[in-house]
């Protein structure tokens, strides 16, 4: 007697953007990375500038780096934060995006609270109004790239971020790549993404919808593969 595989019960299929690898997805990583690479770059050499003049540490006063006041302790913590924009840049756009939205926030923040400390004992970063207003650009410009793709009431229908909402379950965060090693692997993994995308607009065959179930709770490309083709 022939037996076939038994179907899972249905579930949401767990969507990840690296399996739904798009035109929009590719758009969406690539703005959350280059903004945090960007700006970091601007707040490195801010923060380079400022020891390389020689400022005091913990000067109210500060010096004029790049048309903007600053100190050690200013310096100290640009590189820092270029440090933390470089680093989620490098784990990936998803990641890079949550770092981004993070530090806009608190660029924001900084710039409100030193509007009310300028020309105080607690202005212990040596802000002046130029560098209120410079807080304010670069939390708005970081909150705006870090958000891009993700806050749209009209996201299109391959955007990754959408594909998991509509799903009703949280984002994966990212997974190195495993790339396939056999032809029968490449073959499967394009079938993927075309039964991911299928699912994600709704227009799935059900034996594209069955197997995309199937993959719901493997986590690595591998996994998915290896389901995928036990169906073939």
């Amino acid at each position: 007697m022939t037996t076939t595989p038994t179907r899972p019960t249905r579930t949401p299929p767990r969507l990840h953007e690296d399996v739904v690898e798009t035109p929009t997805a590719r758009r969406v990583k690539a703005v959350h990375r280059l903004g945090a690479f960007t700006v970091a770059a601007v707040l490195a050499v801010f923060g380079i500038l400022g020891f390389v003049g020689g400022l005091d540490y913990f000067s109210t006063d500060g010096g004029q780096v790049a048309g903007l006041s600053s100190n050690g302790l200013l310096s100290t913590i640009s590189l820092v934060t270029a440090v933390v924009l470089v680093a989620g840049a490098a784990k990936g756009g998803r990641v890079a995006s949550i770092v981004e939205t993070g530090v806009g926030t608190a660029f924001l923040l900084s710039a409100f609270w030193h509007l009310f400390v300028l020309n105080t004992s607690l202005n212990v970063l040596a802000f002046q109004m130029s560098n209120v207003i410079f807080s304010i650009v670069v939390g708005l410009l970081l909150l705006t790239v870090g958000l891009y793709g993700r806050v749209s009431g009209n996201l299109p229908s391959d955007n990754p971020y959408r594909a998991n909402l509509e799903a009703g379950v949280e984002p994966l965060t990212e997974e190195p790549e495993l790339p396939a090693r056999t032809p029968e692997e490449r073959r499967a993994e394009a079938e993927i993404r075309a039964a991911e995308i299928a699912v994600a607009e709704h227009r799935a065959t059900p034996e594209q919808a069955a197997r995309v179930e199937a993959m719901s709770h493997e986590r690595t490309k591998a996994g998915r593969r290896r389901v995928w083709m036990q169906y073939s």
